[in-house]
């Protein structure tokens, strides 16, 4: 049998931490009651067969990847775009972390620690965009581009968490495991 591979180590490693168990009660205290409210939402909707999630973080990040591409390549010019496309990335993370948080409300065990570590991952790149995109608009672009460029190693590293629980793992599936007719 074939060992498994560093990222997986890795994701299970995350699933197995009591760190990530600690993290994972501490959102449910912060988070709780919005959770309940979040899985009445339309942004838990069983009408795709899955989660709205994972098709709700290709906006954003591709936003956010856009604004860092734009602050290495576009030199000043480009400083408009590059603000504007941190600021939708900042605006389309609110329903796709709230979509998230009702699927991760339904996890267990490791998967729910691994989700837990996986939205503070999200939760502190939104912060350090947000903070990129107040530097922008005071003018101070460079530090609004160092910042961009932390947000997207960190929302690297949980893309990697949230991509192993919906794909590895199936987490962001709404129809059966064992249903013959899912796609």
């Amino acid at each position: 049998m074939a060992s498994k591979s560093l990222p997986q180590r890795v994701a299970r490693a995350v699933g197995e931490s009591s760190v990530a168990e600690r993290i994972a009660r501490a959102q449910e205290l912060a988070y709780g009651p919005f959770t309940e409210r979040m899985q009445r939402s339309p942004l838990h909707s069983d009408v795709l067969g899955h989660s709205l999630h994972p098709p709700l973080t290709d906006v954003t990040t591709g936003c956010w990847l856009s604004t860092s591409l734009l602050d290495l390549t576009g030199g000043s010019g480009s400083r408009r775009a590059s603000t504007l496309l941190a600021g939708f990335g900042v605006l389309a993370s609110l329903p796709t972390a709230f979509a998230g948080a009702a699927d991760w409300a339904d996890l267990s065990g490791s998967e729910r620690r691994i989700g837990a570590v996986h939205a503070l991952g999200a939760d502190t790149a939104i912060l350090l965009f947000t903070s990129s995109l107040v530097a922008r608009l005071r003018g101070n672009h460079r530090t609004g581009a160092k910042l961009a460029l932390a947000g997207n190693a960190v929302i690297a590293g949980a893309g990697f968490l949230g991509g192993h629980l919906a794909l590895h793992r199936g987490t962001a599936r709404r129809t059966p495991a064992a249903d013959p007719d899912r796609a």
